[in-house]
């Protein structure tokens, strides 16, 4: 009787065993997420001022200093960065004076920005009038 019981207990014992399915959950793996750093696009501004004016008054606008103003020489280039993606931008030309063999003046204004022209005037007179250009520019 006790090898009965004996041999009862071990084909209940592998029965059993045969039965048993084993699962493995392992820990999770959630992919860690990137930082994501925002891309900082530079835009370039420049105003450009060319003809054969013996001295200009020259007045801008810059997002640093504001309103600038200086009387030079022809060509006049001057030019900025900026990361704003949208400004006012202006140019005023000035001619104070033409040398004495000057027959045919000009004046040109540009603004130009990234390397594309954005707004130009020009003048061909002797009447010393301002060229201005503006606008807002957008990207």
């Amino acid at each position: 009787m006790k090898l009965f019981a004996f041999i009862t207990f071990i084909t209940l014992i592998i029965g059993v065993s045969a039965c048993d399915r084993t699962y493995y959950y392992g820990t999770p793996t959630t992919p860690t997420p990137t930082p994501v750093t925002p891309v900082v696009t530079t835009n370039k501004i420049e105003f450009r001022v060319i003809g054969n004016a013996s001295s200009v008054r020259v007045r801008y606008s810059d997002p640093i200093d504001g309103l600038n103003q200086t009387i030079t020489t022809l060509p006049y280039f001057i030019s900025f960065t900026t990361d704003q993606k949208s400004m006012f931008l202006s140019l005023d030309v000035t001619p104070l004076g033409y040398g004495l063999g000057t027959t045919a003046p000009f004046i040109g204004a540009q603004i130009v920005v990234n390397g594309v022209l954005f707004r130009e005037a020009t003048s061909n007179d002797f009447l010393m009038g301002t060229v201005s250009i503006n606008g807002t520019w957008r990207q």
